[in-house]
C-alpha cells in the first residue's frame, strides 16, 4: 500500500513539475507580440518563436500584428446644405507598437472605430452634398490624416481610409433626378439650337458663295461677250477699210463714161426694188449730166482722163503697200480662234490679234 501511495505522489509531482516548466514557455506566431508582465509590471515585449519566462507568476498578452479591417456603422449626417445623406466606411489599421495598444487604450479596435465615426460625422457635416458625392478621395485622405494623428498614441497606424456609400436620403434623391433631367434637357435644347444655328450659317454660306460664283460667272461672260464684239467689230471695221481701200484705187481708174454706166445700173436696181416710193439726192442732176453726155445729148465736155496705175503710184506709192496683203479666209479663221483663246486665258492681246491685218 504505502509503495502504491509513493508511486501515485511521484506521477503527480511529475505532472506538476511538467506543468510549472510549460507555464514558463511562451510560443508568439509570426504575425504576433507578446506582452509581457510579472506581478503587475510590465517586463518586456516577446517577439515571435519560443520564448521562456518565470513560470506561474507571468502574464502574456498577445497582440495580431497584422492588418484589421473595421467596419465604420451607416450613419446619418445632415450636411452643411442641410441635406440627409447616410454614409459608412471601411478602415484598414494595423498595430505598430504592441505594448501602447494595449496600455494606452482599453480596445485599439473599437476606439478607432468610434473615433473615425465621429470623425466621419464632422467632416461630412462642413461641406455640402454636391462636395460630398464628387470629392470623395478628399474626404478619405482627410480622414485618414485625422484617424493616423490620434490613433498614434495607441501605437496603430492607420494605413486607409475608404467611404463604401454616400446614400442620400429618398426626397434629397428625386429632387437630383429631376436637377438631372432639367440640366439634360437644357443640354440637348442647347445643343438642338447650336445645331440650327450652325447650319443657318452654313446655308448661308453657301447661298452666298452661290450668288457669288454666279456673279462671277456672268461677269466673265459679259467680259468674253464684250471682248468678242470688240474683236467683231475691229475686224468688221478693218474689212469695212479694207473694202474702201480697194474701191478707191480700183475707182481711179474709171473715166466718166464707165462712171456714168455704173450710175444707170445702180438706177435700175433702185426701180427694181418693191419700194413704191424712191428718193433721189441733189446730186441725181450731176449724175443725168454725166448720162447725156454718154449719149450724146448733152453739151460738149471733153471727156474724163482716165487714171493710169503708174501715174497713181507715182503719186501714193505702191499700192499693195496703200491697201496691204488682202487676207485669205484661212488666215482670218485662224486669227479668230487665236483672238478667243487669249481673251478666254484673260491674257494680254498679242500685237498681231489687236491688228490682225497689219500693213504690208
Amino acid at each position: 500500500m504505502i509503495e502504491d501511495w509513493m508511486y501515485g505522489l511521484v506521477i503527480v509531482l511529475a505532472v506538476a513539475l511538467i506543468a510549472v516548466v510549460m507555464s514558463g514557455v511562451k510560443i508568439i506566431q509570426p504575425y504576433e507580440q507578446g506582452v509581457y508582465m510579472r506581478l503587475g509590471k510590465f517586463i518586456r515585449v516577446l517577439n515571435q518563436g519560443l520564448n521562456f519566462v518565470v513560470p506561474l507568476i507571468n502574464v502574456v498578452v498577445k497582440i495580431d500584428l497584422r492588418t484589421q479591417v473595421l467596419d465604420v456603422p451607416r450613419q446619418e449626417v445632415i450636411t452643411k446644405d442641410n441635406s440627409p445623406v447616410n454614409v459608412d466606411a471601411v478602415v484598414y489599421i494595423k498595430v505598430t507598437d504592441p505594448r501602447n495598444a494595449f496600455f494606452q487604450i482599453v480596445d485599439y479596435r473599437f476606439g478607432t472605430m468610434n473615433l473615425a465615426q465621429t470623425t466621419l460625422r464632422s467632416i461630412v457635416g462642413e461641406m455640402e452634398l454636391d462636395e460630398i458625392l464628387s470629392n470623395r478621395e478628399k474626404i478619405n485622405t482627410q480622414l485618414r490624416d485625422i484617424l493616423d494623428e490620434n490613433t498614434d498614441k495607441w501605437g496603430v497606424k492607420v494605413q486607409s481610409v475608404e467611404i463604401r456609400e454616400v446614400d442620400p436620403a429618398k426626397k434629397v434623391k428625386d429632387s437630383m433626378e429631376e436637377q438631372t433631367s432639367a440640366e439634360r434637357r437644357r443640354r440637348a435644347a442647347i445643343l438642338q439650337a447650336d445645331g440650327l444655328k450652325r447650319a443657318a450659317i452654313m446655308d448661308a454660306e453657301g447661298k452666298k458663295r452661290s450668288r457669288i460664283l454666279e456673279a462671277e460667272g456672268l461677269q466673265q461672260s459679259m467680259v468674253l461677250e464684250a471682248e468678242g464684239k470688240k474683236v467683231a467689230l475691229i475686224l468688221e471695221s478693218q474689212g469695212e477699210a479694207q473694202k474702201l481701200r480697194i474701191l478707191s484705187v480700183g475707182a481711179a481708174a474709171l473715166d466718166s463714161k464707165a462712171l456714168s454706166v455704173l450710175s444707170m445700173e445702180t438706177m435700175k436696181s433702185v426701180g427694181q426694188g418693191p419700194s413704191s416710193k424712191i428718193f433721189f439726192p441733189m446730186e441725181v442732176t450731176r449724175l443725168m449730166e454725166g448720162i447725156s453726155e454718154y449719149v450724146g445729148s448733152a453739151s460738149n465736155v471733153p471727156d474724163r482722163t482716165v487714171s493710169n496705175p503708174k501715174d497713181l503710184e507715182k503719186l501714193f506709192g505702191n499700192v499693195d503697200d496703200i491697201l496691204g496683203p488682202i487676207p485669205k479666209e484661212q488666215e482670218i479663221r485662224d486669227r479668230i480662234i487665236k483672238a478667243d483663246k487669249y481673251i478666254k486665258e484673260d491674257v494680254a492681246e498679242p500685237a498681231d490679234i489687236a491688228n490682225p491685218f497689219p500693213k504690208g
